[in-house]
Order: structure tokens, then C-alpha cells, then sequence
């Protein structure tokens, strides 16, 4: 078969353009082995190849090379491919040097595979002595909608649209028609246009009409032009939703805590208010200890399997034995009336109806083609995962270093652990028909979500559980002596310890980053969006030693900490002594009242006759905490507190991988030792200070993002947005709008210099605009927090001038979301309990009880459940039509015309 590629583009004298496919001929995908083609003028580049006749496809992609050999690739990273017809032995591909379209978004699979989805087909294409194919790619053309060609041919019309070609779908946002290529009379004038089923015109594209003015070869049997994308004079494209974590869902049929059939529901309920998106929190296994502490949603055991919490017991099915199914009835009963989740008793009781179940219809299961096809696919961590769960109930314990001599992974021995004729398969096999179960109803809630045109968006936590089944398994990975968290933030003063191990990102990258691309894969079965939390993450994380229990005393990694010369060019004479944690004795009673002589009996000790330190017993935070362990009275309360802020006292941190180098302790300004700093010693620490937080590490920060994410991003179709909330660099948004990752806008939080609140009109319009987030106060909450800053947010978003009411009112809800529904952002997704904000009826009384989670506190128990089932929801026509009505006017609505 001849094939001949084609491609226009003005390059330099020391550049060549190659082409590179999926074939040996085009060199397998390697840019080294890519095909260089010729060119004659400068421009107008060709190349042309005898493929062997069992070459049914390729996908390919142009490159240029300049003289140092540096590889440029077209901007677009979607490929071209082209499928041939085996009646065919000659194709002229024409393609364009793709740069990326202006509204890339759409070309995710939240659009391609859901809102816009159209079935793709492999192309039947009549006999013709000569073809000329004409590939268009446009994105926003609605289910029941079609692109057609028309122009000056008498086979199409000459331009009467009902005699127009109809395109069809070939590929994700790609069309095709195919023309007989003898009756074309050239030039060719043509156009496109998007119609109904009956060529009724929807919109046509902007500009002139395209043309080809020169003929197909005539020894060609097949001419495949590519063209630039439709041209589209269409608003922006705007959409809104919900965000829930699924445990909050209720239901009449859920068990105690919201599920899987408690997710269609609300699927059900986004299509009935025209809304397109459905955001949740994580929904990976978070069980170490089978106790409520498990309930933090962003401590994954593992990030491929889901919580066994999410199955849907309905979905499931019934028990033969109807005393039992009578028993699990009256506890189903007991735990839905329930205001918050249980979260031990819904464990207890969903795990015994599940083991139930499997008794009753395992066997059947585990001998199913489904299952087995299912266990094949996910073999590589469905049995370390598996393994994992036996062992961590077996020693009672998910800490893997207890774990005798299982305490360190060994592959063949787990294999032989989880082998059906081991002691331990009754168990595992257990865990992989759990395993079995979600995966089924989640993928057949996916499917549904698609079928409605919602949009499931996921949230991938950046960090795992420190004793998790990856960091047994791939402990090379991780830095096992730092923890992960955030620096102090207006959510946490003293910052978050979220005790996670940091990442090796330079092992990680050595095999290019395989560890995440699966985790993004993993996503992909069942989300089409996703939110990347603490996207900063990618930039630096905070890492917080190991002797910390609070976040204040961390330091950002990767960083370039400072040389003592460095610090002393400010006019600061550094002394070791500001590494060590020592307070002034004036300063001892603001810690500890009328507790002070006892502290300094027990745990201080002099260091000169000002100065004063932690005894050894005592002088880290670690050590504290297990000093005062059950101890929860008042008194000790208050000196636990004190003595953790002591060992704060620090104004620089030696960087644990540079010795010699140091850290400026975060928020330094507010600790005592700053205040014994003379104004000058100030002065040289602020503009210190200043220079290392905001500007030393824009530059570095930035290129090690691009390292991390750009080959990530590239990797998925999803649409992918990111959590860049609290202390932003400025490279952030940078890197962000690069890689075309949407960021989180809030009304109530400013994101420039100097402001208090967003203008949500100008925000970028690649961003997700929300009233607030899982770790905030609600709306309602927020509202009465603080009633200066409350009037000052109104006088600012809601233009309100006047003294206003104490609590937000339905009236009020309605009118702050409509200013978040009105912002530029392409999504505004919103809490369910900011939503029911607005009705009278369907609010709750109590605001203090929708708040789902408080960073400050380590040890929150996350169990916040919506009040009311998701039937009455779907059956409150009232405020679903106020809902209807507020997307339509801000031209939010999933029925887009």
C-alpha cells in the first residue's frame, strides 16, 4: 500500500520535519527513528512510504528537529490517526501542524465521552474509484445534533442545506464525509454547519468559506484531508453542579451512610435541575483501624481500591433467610435515622450483611467469567491489596513493621498467601468479591451518569496512608521520616499535619512517573473529571519532621534553603542557637497562667539566666503528645498546648537533606524569639524572609511543576482541574493555565494582592467557581462567623449598603449563588447544603451541623450526612424549578442550545 503525508508549515533552515507513528516504518513512537520528510520551498513538506498491506491503522504526530538535534512537537498532543480500507492501496494524508484549540476543555472526555458523546463507528464508506475525505474536529455538538458540509458541488446542493452531507462521528470531537472525488469540480467551496436530525441549521461557523483549490491526485485512491477546527461564533460554554462527599448522601434504601445507589440518585436529581457536574470526595478504602478514625476520606490504604462502605446493599441483593433480612432490616432502620454517619456501626453491620451475602451467593460469583475477567484486569493490586487487608486483621494492626516476617513485601510469598489453595483464600477471595462488587455498581453508576449527561468528577488525594498497601509495597517511593501537610493557612494557624510520607519524587521520576499515571488511570474508569487535591503538591509539599505533631515547624521540599553567608548578606548575624527551641522566661506565664512554676519545675530547664528550654524527656512534640496521652483534663490540656508552642520557638530549621543550610521558620514574625530580635535584627529577617517565601523559588518551583505534571496531564483524557487554595506561589497559576488545569475560585477568598473577596467576573475562565469547600465553614455558617467581614462581603458581591440581617436568608443564599453562578468560570459546582440554602423548607434548621470537616483539628471525625432523603429531593418540584431557573438566566444549563 503507497501512502503519502502532507503537511504545510514554514520552518527555518535548520529545522526538519519528520513524522512519527506507530509503526516500525514511522519508528515505533521514538522521535530518534521518526521518518524526516522533504521539502523544497520551505514550507510545503512531504513524505512518502510502501507499508506492507496487514497495516490496518497508525496514529502519528509531526516533529521538527533543528541541528542540536531538539525535538519540537506539534503543541496539540492529540494524534493523528488514520484507518485504512483494505480495498484501497493508495492514501494522500493533508494535515495542518495542530496547535491547541482555543476551547481544548470540550476535548476532554467530560465532554467527548458525556455531554457531547457520539457513538464512533469504524467508517463504511461506498466504493468509489476515488475518495475525498474531509475531517473536521468540533466538540460542542449536542447528542442529538450532526456537523454537515455544504457548498458550490452539485452533490452537495450547491449550497442548499437540505441537500447538505451529514459528517459522521470518527473519532472523540472528530467528523468525517466522505465525497466521490470524480464529481468535485475545483475550486471547492465549502462549509460547515451543526443541524438538527433534519438538517435544520443549528449555527454555522464563522468566517469565509473554506476552499481547495488544487485536485486530488488522480493516481490516489483515497485523499484524506485534515481540517483546521470548526470555527465556532458560540458563547462560552458554561455548566454548573453539586459537590458531595457520598457518605453525606441519604437515602430510604441506603444503610446508615450514603452509597453507590445513593450516588445515581443524585445523578438523577443534577439531570432533573439541568445541572452537568457531580463532584465527590475520595472514595478509596481508608481502613487501618475499624474504628471511626478511619473515616478521614483523604487517608487512603490504597489508591485503587474503594471503600467497602460505598456498596450499595440494595444493589446488591436480598438475603434467602428472611429472619436475617428482617434483622438487617430493623439495623438499617436504626442507623438512616441517625442525623450523622455511625461510622463503626455502619462497618459493623454492612460488613456482616455483605459476609452474609457471600456465603449465600460467593461461590457463584467467584466462578462467574465477569469476576475472574475482572480479577485478571486488576491482578496487580487487587492481590497486595488483598493481602494487605488479611494481614492488617490478622495482627490486628495495619502498622505492615509488626508484621513479622510479612513486614517487608516479598511478591512471592503474598502470591502463595492469596493462591486458592492457601488456608487464608476464604478471606481473600472475600476481598476480592468486595473489590468485585463496587467496581461493578460504580462502573454501572458511571455509565448511567454518561447516559444522563452528568459529569462524575473525582478527587485524587495527594498523599497515602503511611501505613498503606503502596508504601509496603513500593516503599522506594516514599520518605518515610518526613509527613506531609500544609503550612499555616486561615484555615489552620498552626498548620496541618496530615502525617502522610513524602514522596522520592527523583525515584519516582526515573521510571517517568508510572506510580501516578496509574493512580490517573485508575480514575478514569469511573470519572471523566477530576480534582488533583493540594495541587501545589506537584510544586513542593510541605514536609514536616517527624518529631512535629503540629505543621508550624516544617519546610518546603524541594526548596533551595539558605547558606548562613546568604543570611548574613541581610545584615542578620546568624547564631546555631536560633535552630533550638528556647523562650524567654517574661514569656512563660502568656503560656501557661497560673501553671508556669509547675512547668518549670517538671519540664524546663535554664539555659543562661534570661532563657529557658524543654528538659529531654519533653523537648519535641512528639515526645509531648505521648507524655499527656489520656490525659484530657483542663490543666493538662493547657500544658500540653504551651509546651507544644515552646518547642515552636525556632527562627530558622536546618534543612534535613543539606546540612549547613536553613529554613526561615514560617510565620516567624509571630513567635517570641522574633520579638527579642532588636529592630534592625527585624528589619534584615523580614526582607530575608520576604525574599525566601515570595521569590526565591518562583523560577524553581515552576520548572519542577512542569517536570511532574506535563507528562501526567498528557497522559489522561480527563478533564482535570486543581485545588490551588492557600499559600500560592505565583508560578502556580502559571504552570496551571499552561497545562490547561482549571483552578478553584471562591466568592469569599481573593486570590490578589490586597483584596478581600473575589471579583467573580473576572475570574479565570478555565476555574471551577464555588461558595466554599469541605474544609470551610457553609454558607449559612460562614455568613454569621464574623458580621464586620460579613458586611463587608455584601457591600462588595451583593452591592448591599444597608445594615444587614445577622442570618443568611433563603433570599440572601439565592442571591450570593446566583453572583457565583454568573462568574466567568467555566464551572460553578456548589455544596449541597449551599444549594438547599436557598428553600425555606429544605434547609436545615441547625447551619452548625453542615460542616463537613475542620482542618484544624487532626483527629475530626468525618461524618456530616445530608437531613433528608435524595426521594424528597428528586420530589420537590418547587426547588428544583427555582434551581432550573437560576442556570437558565445565568446560561449555566445542561440543555444547551
Amino acid at each position: 500500500m503507497n501512502i503519502s503525508f502532507h503537511i504545510g508549515f514554514r520552518a527555518s533552515r535548520q529545522q526538519k520535519m519528520r513524522v512519527c507513528g506507530s509503526i516500525p516504518e514511522l519508528g515505533c513512537g521514538e522521535p530518534v527513528m521518526a521518518k524526516e520528510m522533504d521539502c523544497t520551498d520551505g514550507e510545503h513538506w512531504s513524505l512518502r512510504l510502501e507499508l506492507p498491506d496487514e497495516i490496518t491503522e497508525i496514529e502519528y504526530h509531526y516533529i521538527l528537529t533543528d541541528a542540536d538535534n531538539k525535538v519540537t512537537t506539534e503543541p496539540w498532543r492529540r494524534k493523528h490517526r488514520i484507518v485504512f480500507d483494505c480495498t484501497a492501496s493508495g492514501y494522500c494524508l493533508y494535515d495542518y501542524w495542530r496547535e491547541e484549540p482555543k476551547n481544548i476543555a470540550l476535548y476532554t472526555s467530560a465532554f467527548t465521552k458525556n455531554l457531547f458523546a457520539h457513538n464512533v463507528s469504524e467508517p463504511v464508506h461506498e466504493q468509489l474509484d476515488r475518495s475525498l475525505i474531509i475531517r473536521l474536529p468540533n466538540p460542542r455538538v449536542q447528542k442529538n445534533q450532526r456537523v454537515a458540509l455544504t457548498g458550490n458541488q452539485s452533490c452537495l446542493g450547491h449550497w442548499d442545506t437540505t441537500q447538505a452531507k451529514l459528517l459522521r462521528p470518527s473519532g472523540a470531537a472528530e467528523w468525517e464525509v466522505c465525497l466521490n472525488a470524480d464529481e468535485i469540480r475545483f475550486p471547492f467551496e465549502y462549509k460547515f454547519f451543526v443541524c438538527d436530525e433534519t438538517k435544520h441549521v443549528c449555527h454555522w461557523e464563522k468566517g469565509d468559506n473554506r476552499v481547495l483549490t488544487e485536485a486530488p491526485s488522480e493516481t490516489c485512491e483515497v485523499t484524506v484531508i485534515s481540517e483546521y477546527p470548526y470555527r465556532e461564533d458560540l458563547p462560552e460554554w458554561k455548566g454548573a453542579g453539586t459537590v458531595i462527599p457520598v457518605f453525606s448522601l441519604r437515602s430510604e434504601q441506603s444503610f446508615g451512610v450514603g452509597d453507590l445507589h445513593d450516588l445515581r440518585l443524585l445523578i438523577d436529581w443534577a439531570e432533573q435541575t439541568q445541572q452537568c457536574v457531580i463532584q465527590v470526595l475520595p472514595m478509596n478504602d481508608t481502613t487501618c483501624t475499624h474504628t471511626w478514625k478511619d473515616s478521614y476520606p483523604y487517608s487512603a490504604i490504597s489508591m485503587y481500591a474503594l471503600h467497602p462502605m460505598y456498596i450499595s446493599l440494595y444493589g446488591m441483593g436480598t438475603l434467602d433467610d428472611p429472619d436475617r433480612m428482617a434483622y438487617f432490616r430493623k439495623k438499617q432502620i436504626a442507623l438512616n435515622e441517625k442525623e450523622e454517619v455511625d461510622y463503626e456501626a455502619v462497618e459493623r453491620y454492612k460488613t456482616a450483611y455483605c459476609r452474609a451475602f457471600f456465603e449465600q451467593e460467593g461461590a457463584a460469583v467467584l466462578s462467574s467469567n465477569d469476576f475472574n475477567r475482572f480479577r485478571e484486569d486488576n491482578r496487580k493490586w487487587l492481590i497486595p491489596y488483598a493481602a494487605f487487608c488479611y494481614l492488617r486483621d490478622q495482627y490486628h494492626t495495619a502498622d505492615f513493621s509488626q508484621w513479622g516476617k510479612d513486614a517487608i513485601y516479598s511478591p512471592f510469598r503474598i502470591e502463595k498467601l492469596c493462591a486458592e489453595n492457601s488456608p487464608a483464600y476464604p478471606e481473600i477471595s472475600y476481598v476480592y468479591f468486595l473489590q468485585y462488587v463496587l467496581h461493578s455498581q460504580f462502573q454501572a453508576v458511571s455509565n448511567h451518569a454518561r447516559r444522563k449527561g452528568i459529569i462524575l468528577k473525582g478527587d485524587l488525594p495527594i498523599g497515602i496512608h503511611r501505613t498503606s498497601v503502596e508504601a509496603w509495597t513500593d516503599t522506594r517511593y516514599f520518605n518515610m521520616n518526613g509527613q506531609a501537610g500544609a503550612p499555616p493557612d486561615d484555615f489552620s494557624a498552626m498548620g496541618q499535619n496530615w502525617s502522610f510520607p513524602t514522596y522520592n519524587w527523583e525515584v519516582m521520576e526515573e521510571d517517568g512517573f508510572t506510580w501516578w499515571k496509574k493512580r490517573f488511570g485508575k480514575m478514569s474508569d469511573y470519572f471523566d473529571s477530576f480534582r488533583i487535591d493540594h495541587i501545589l503538591g506537584f510544586f513542593r509539599i510541605w514536609e514536616i519532621p517527624l518529631d512535629y505533631v503540629q505543621g508550624l515547624c516544617g519546610h518546603f521540599r524541594p526548596a533551595l534553603p539558605l547558606t548562613v553567608g546568604e543570611i548574613e548578606s541581610y545584615g542578620l548575624a546568624f547564631k546555631k542557637e536560633y535552630t533550638s527551641a528556647v523562650i524567654h522566661r517574661k514569656y512563660l506565664s502568656e503560656l501557661f497562667g497560673e501553671q508556669t512554676e509547675v512547668v518549670i519545675d517538671h519540664y524546663l530547664s535554664p539555659m543562661d539566666a534570661d532563657h529557658i528550654m524543654l528538659n529531654p524527656f519533653c523537648d519535641t512534640q512528639r515526645k509531648i503528645r505521648e507524655l499527656f496521652e489520656g490525659h484530657e483534663d483542663e490543666v493538662s490540656q493547657l500544658i500540653q498546648s504551651g509546651l507544644y508552642a515552646l518547642a515552636n520557638e525556632v527562627l530558622f530549621l536546618e534543612d534535613p537533606y543539606g546540612p549547613g543550610k536553613y529554613h526561615p521558620r514560617i510565620s516567624a514574625s509571630q513567635s517570641y524569639r522574633y520579638q527579642e530580635l532588636t529592630k534592625t535584627e527585624q528589619t534584615a529577617f523580614d526582607k530575608l524572609y520576604t525574599y525566601f517565601f515570595y521569590e526565591r523559588h518562583h523560577d524553581f518551583w515552576k520548572a519542577t511543576a512542569l517536570n511532574r505534571l506535563r507528562p501526567l496531564v498528557a497522559t489522561t483524557e480527563m478533564l482535570v482541574c486543581g485545588e490551588d487554595l492557600g499559600m500560592i506561589p505565583d508560578s502556580v497559576h502559571e504552570v496551571m493555565e499552561e497545562l490547561h488545569i482549571l483552578s478553584l475560585e471562591l466568592g469569599r477568598i481573593s486570590k490578589a494582592f490586597g483584596q478581600e473577596f473575589s471579583d467573580l467576573k473576572t475570574v479565570p475562565y478555565y476555574s471551577v467557581c464555588t461558595t466554599s469547600t469541605h474544609d470551610m465553614s457553609p454558607l449559612r455558617t460562614w455568613w454569621e462567623e464574623k458580621p464586620e467581614r460579613t458586611q463587608r462581603y455584601a457591600g462588595f458581591i451583593l452591592k448591599e449598603t444597608e445594615a444587614i440581617p445577622e442570618e443568611c436568608t433563603p433570599e440572601i443564599a439565592e442571591q450570593i449563588i446566583t453572583e457565583h453562578l454568573h462568574a466567568h468560570s467555566i464551572l460553578t459546582i456548589l455544596p449541597l447544603q449551599d444549594w438547599l440554602a436557598v428553600d425555606h423548607e429544605l434547609k436545615r434548621k441547625d447551619a452548625l451541623q453542615e460542616r463537613i470537616n475542620i482542618p484544624a483539628d487532626p483527629n475530626h471525625y468525618w461524618r456530616y450526612r445530608i437531613h433528608i432523603p435524595l426521594e424528597r429531593l428528586l420530589q420537590a418540584s418547587e426547588f428544583n424549578q427555582k434551581i432550573r431557573a437560576m442556570l437558565s438566566k445565568s446560561h449555566r444549563t445542561n440543555i444547551i442550545t
